[in-house]
């Protein structure tokens, strides 16, 4: 597999609810309305509290694209219309067929509701089945409980906890725990993620 052109993709993934399309600046103010919903940060490395915080953590997302550090995504609801979150493919390491899923924020109103359940598919069929990748991690913090549970209601596998693994911008300290999917186990989670 050729992975040279990678970051200059245009990726679209998309089904009958979403569409995951690559993060462009256009999206800034689009999706400001979204980022400003203080408890999508409660549990992020980032605490994001004003449009100038968004634009810095938004302005990093398109640098490391430009760096081939990672490829950030744009969320839109195909129902509502309007864009409601974002992702990123970052860690990237195709020389070990591996890549983490991760910053992933949705507008409030969509937890609970499958939207990502729909997202995550979207994201893990690409990397698997396109990208023919071994690995796609997750991670997430100790007090993230209702990420965790996501995680392995899909079907990720728990690998363990990294304790003092980062420090947040508030200078607290963040335990993260991982998990996985492997290219062995994406046939039978494929069928059972909905």
């Amino acid at each position: 597999m050729d992975y040279t052109n990678f970051f200059s993709n245009t990726i679209v993934l998309e089904d009958d609810l979403v569409r995951i399309e690559p993060l462009e600046e256009k999206h800034f103010e689009l999706l400001l309305p979204v980022a400003m919903q203080k408890e999508l940060w409660l549990y992020t490395i980032q605490q994001i509290n004003s449009p100038e915080d968004f634009k810095k953590y938004f302005d990093t997302a398109l640098k490391e694209k430009e760096q081939q550090k990672s490829f950030p995504f744009a969320y839109f609801n195909k129902q509502t219309q309007l864009y409601v979150g974002s992702t990123r493919y970052l860690n990237i390491d195709f020389g070990n067929l591996r890549l983490e899923i991760g910053s992933t924020w949705l507008h409030p109103s969509m937890h609970g509701t499958g939207f990502n359940k729909h997202c995550k598919f979207l994201l893990l069929s690409y990397a698997f089945e396109q990208l023919l990748l071994n690995r796609v991690e997750l991670k997430t913090s100790h007090l993230n409980l209702k990420s965790q549970k996501a995680m392995l209601k899909i079907g990720a596998i728990r690998e363990g906890v990294f304790r003092n693994h980062i420090v947040n911008d508030d200078g607290s300290i963040r335990h993260s725990h991982f998990f996985s999917f492997i290219k062995e186990e994406w046939p039978v989670i494929k069928q059972t993620i909905f």
